[in-house]
C-alpha cells in the first residue's frame, strides 16, 4: 500500500470522502493544507504542468462558478499566477506518492495509479462539491472558498 501526501482544503467534506476511500483501500494518508503549503511555480507545475490549463482549476470555486475567472481564457503565466496567489483555486486534491503526482480524484485514475481494491465506490462524481449544483450557497454561505471568510462558515455542517 502507498503513503499518499494529500493536499486538501481543510474541512472540505469532499476531500474527507476521498481520504476515507484511500484509507479503506489500505493506504496511509498524510493530509496537508493547500492554503498553508509554500507553493512555488516549479512545485505546482510538477502537479499540473502536463494538464490543459482548464484542468488546473477547482470548478467549484465561487469565482469560477460566477464566471469571474474563466480558466480556458487564461494564458499559462496568468493561470499560474492566480493559483499561486489563491491556492483554493487549485483543483483538489493534489496527491503525491514518491515522485508520482495526481490532480483531482477520478476514481478510475486513482485505482489505476495506486489501487482502490475492495472499496465500495460511491455513486456519481467523488470530485464534485458535496453541496450539489447550488454550491456552497445551499448552506447559507456564499464564500466558503475565500480563505479570510472560511472560519466563519464552519457551522453549516457541510465542511
Amino acid at each position: 500500500m502507498a503513503v499518499v501526501t494529500f493536499y486538501e482544503k481543510p474541512g472540505c467534506k469532499g476531500n474527507l470522502r476521498q481520504k476515507t476511500l484511500l484509507a479503506a483501500a489500505g493506504h496511509t494518508v498524510q493530509a496537508k493544507s493547500l492554503k498553508t503549503e509554500a507553493w512555488t511555480a516549479e512545485r505546482l507545475l510538477a502537479f499540473v504542468g502536463k494538464l490543459p490549463i482548464g484542468d488546473w482549476f477547482n470548478r467549484s470555486a465561487p469565482a469560477i462558478k460566477a464566471g469571474e475567472i474563466v480558466p480556458e481564457n487564461l494564458g499559462f503565466e496568468d493561470a499560474l499566477h492566480l493559483l499561486l496567489e489563491n491556492p483554493l483555486l487549485i483543483r483538489r486534491p493534489l496527491m503525491e506518492v514518491g515522485d508520482e503526482r495526481q490532480v483531482g480524484f477520478d476514481t478510475a485514475a486513482v485505482h489505476a495509479w495506486i489501487g482502490l481494491n475492495n472499496v465500495e465506490l460511491p455513486e456519481g462524481n467523488i470530485e464534485a462539491c458535496v453541496h450539489g449544483p447550488e454550491g456552497h450557497g445551499s448552506c447559507g454561505s456564499h464564500a466558503h472558498d475565500h480563505e479570510e471568510e472560511e472560519s466563519s462558515h464552519g457551522s453549516c455542517g457541510h465542511h
